[in-house]
């Protein structure tokens, strides 16, 4: 099914068969829908909750950040005559109730999250909306062969989407009426109000506090998993014969969701980003491109226009430096919104701060963090895919040759945490106290994978980088374009002498204290699939080979091989052993991205290899269908079956999926 194509821009919706299926399996499949603010709404397929990131309105207070959990879910009953039908599942401690799952039919994700009931020979559907630029949700709910009553309970939490609300906890949370419905306010924090509607329905006072309703997930990662929700009362829609009703809610103001016009917005986008990839896109591509937009938001700063960021993942991450220029060229490349990425790179060269660009922004304001070695070098390697995807030079001279400059000075002379280009001109930094790379794990004052002094990836990025400011400027200054060359060389040349292993036939991972580490680790593979490679061709064979042989999965690049003693198998339990497996065996989605473009270079792009990169990808055909609906997760354990894990949405796992299948196609298509 991954290398199927089709006609149609839009790929069909993923429906995922509910009758007859084990509870506890459709729990594990999430649905997301997301705004371009930031805001979102998520939940398992049957409606639960199974996480405190759940919710039917986690709103952005401060976009894309200052994320509030305000509406957490609904208990909807509906009648008919004299029969009454349960449409919510919940689940609290040692049980599961009630049990509206079991009409549960299909889910389907769609532009708008569909549920299909079917109940007596009638079906009732709800779907779910965001407003496009608004902390607000609608729920549409619409009954075919029959007539009947719905009553609907909101259950309210109002609290950051972190933490989880306890009735013993100080508040003050009460509710006003208003001529549509009610607000809900919790006088003792600065929380905006809620505010809740039904269309033409009546609302019926009756304040409950419902406790400890369980989070499955929650529990698994060694985390509180019980939260009291407050229900200030409920509203009382009558459903007519193929007549629509709708409950809304929204943050800070009343606002009413215009349903239609706002699923018909959000369709004629997705259709404009599919159709970005061209008529032969195949089946995943097109769900990919779909994914993209849940990660393109607009970030507010303070007195000046908002500007696009990509979000590094939902549910809980903000827009990160490194992860938004590894996810940007399948993101926003592939799918040609090229606006939106000259807004991205305005925005971190406009912050760059000796020579460094935000590693991230703030959850909660937005202050910039620099805390990372590589996120300014990623940004050179973004900055190269653009232009060689858009010819745009002139945004080239006017913003991203200056920043580069900026970048590789500062890196040279010395920045932040001692990073330096050493005596050897390979680039160097941080301590043993600190974790700059993208294994960036620390328990206390432990590293948990400590990569100080040099390390693969950075140096083969350093040389890259020099490398593209070489030939870019080439007819802009050809005496910088002649310096940069000259650097790259004395790179390329140390990189070979110090990170080559003759015994092993591969790429150490890092060198620090006066000693190389020999772990086979996927970082060695950017100094192949990097757009300028210091190896020799043979190397560059030899490092593709060892990490397919030791590394590669059906999801993605393991972090470390099985056969070393240091390898975790699952990635789960407590806060501690999460973080010890996060990068000791866990796989990682986005390197299988680096991994296909590595091998059809060392391979020339042949068919057989072309073949061979696209059978690597079709485990995510039935990814996207199991896990997060539609998206790729951020993690997966590193043994058989690869449960997902971490993040259900990851930008660079889409991205560079995205990119890779791209790549494959686009290759095939020119021979």
């Amino acid at each position: 099914m991954a290398s199927g194509k089709s006609g149609s821009a839009m790929p069909p919706p993923i429906v995922i068969p509910c009758a007859g299926v084990d509870i506890n399996d459709l729990m594990e499949a999430e649905w997301l829908t997301a705004n371009q603010i930031g805001a979102y709404a998520s939940q398992s397929v049957t409606g639960c909750n199974t996480r405190r990131y759940h919710a039917l309105l986690v709103g952005a207070t401060k976009p894309p950040v200052g994320r509030l959990t305000a509406l957490s879910q609904l208990h909807e009953q509906l009648t008919v005559g004299q029969k009454t039908y349960d449409l919510s599942t919940f689940e609290f401690p040692n049980a599961i109730h009630p049990r509206g799952a079991s009409c549960l039919q299909e889910f389907v994700n769609d532009v708008a999250p569909r549920f299909v009931y079917r109940l007596a020979g009638m079906t009732l559907t709800k779907e779910i909306v965001l407003a496009e630029a608004a902390n607000a949700v609608a729920v549409r709910y619409r009954l075919s062969g029959g007539s009947g009553e719905l009553r609907v309970r909101p259950f309210v939490a109002l609290r950051d989407f972190h933490n989880l609300r306890k009735a013993h906890d100080p508040h003050q949370l009460t509710f006003e009426l208003t001529g549509a419905g009610a607000v809900v306010h919790d006088r003792m924090r600065p929380a905006p109000p809620l505010y809740l509607a039904a269309r033409g329905a009546a609302f019926e006072p009756s304040p409950q506090w419902w406790y400890r309703f369980h989070y499955r997930v929650d529990l698994s990662r060694g985390q509180d998993a019980d939260e009291d929700l407050y229900a200030p009362g409920c509203f009382v829609l009558q459903l007519a014969d193929g007549e629509p009703g709708q409950f809304t809610a929204s943050l800070s103001d009343p606002r009413q969701v215009d349903f239609d016009d706002t699923v018909s917005l959000r369709r004629a986008r997705m259709e404009e980003l599919t159709a970005g990839l061209g008529p032969d896109a195949d089946e995943l591509s097109r769900h990919l491109a779909v994914a993209s937009d849940a990660f393109v938001v607009r970030r507010h700063f303070p007195n000046l226009p908002p500007s696009w960021a990509l979000l590094g993942g939902v549910h809980w991450f903000a827009d990160w430096g490194r992860d938004a220029f590894i996810a940007l060229p399948g993101l926003l490349l592939c799918t040609r919104r090229y606006a939106q990425a000259r807004e991205v790179f305005r925005t971190f060269a406009e912050n760059i701060s000796e020579g460094m660009v935000p590693n991230r922004f703030d959850d909660y304001s937005t202050l910039a963090h620099y805390n990372s070695i590589d996120a300014s070098l990623w940004f050179i390697i973004a900055a190269e895919r653009y232009v060689e995807a858009t010819g745009d030079m002139a945004f080239w001279r006017q913003t991203l040759m200056p920043a580069i400059q900026k970048i590789l000075h500062s890196y040279q002379e010395g920045t932040r945490f001692d990073i330096h280009a050493d005596a050897d001109g390979l680039l160097t930094g941080g301590s043993y106290n600190t974790q700059l790379t993208w294994m960036d794990v620390k328990l206390g004052d432990e590293a948990i994978t400590p990569r100080h002094g040099k390390c693969v990836e950075i140096n083969a990025l350093w040389h890259s980088a020099h490398r593209i400011l070489a030939q870019r400027c080439r007819e802009i200054d050809p005496q910088l374009a002649e310096y940069m060359a000259g650097r790259a060389e004395i790179i390329a040349q140390a990189f070979n002498k110090a990170f080559w292993c003759d015994r092993g036939g591969y790429l150490y991972d890092c060198l620090h204290d006066g000693q190389a580490d020999a772990t086979i680790r996927p970082n060695q593979i950017l100094a192949v699939s990097l757009p300028h490679s210091p190896l020799p061709a043979e190397s560059q064979e030899a490092v593709v080979g060892i990490v397919t042989e030791h590394l590669l999965t059906p999801m993605g690049l393991r972090t470390l091989g099985p056969a070393d003693p240091r390898y975790r198998r699952r990635y789960g339990g407590s806060w501690e052993s999460r973080d010890r497996a996060y990068h000791q065996g866990t796989v990682w989605a986005w390197l299988i991205g680096p991994l296909i473009e590595a091998y059809l270079k060392v391979e020339d792009f042949k068919p057989f290899a072309l073949a061979q990169a696209s059978k690597w990808l079709d485990g995510f055909d039935q990814h996207i269908r199991s896990a997060g609906v539609g998206y790729i997760s951020e993690i997966l354990d590193g043994d058989e079956p690869h449960g997902p894990r971490g993040c259900i949405a990851q930008a660079w796992s889409v991205g560079e999926v995205l990119r890779a299948r791209r790549l494959i196609d686009s290759a095939g298509g020119s021979q």
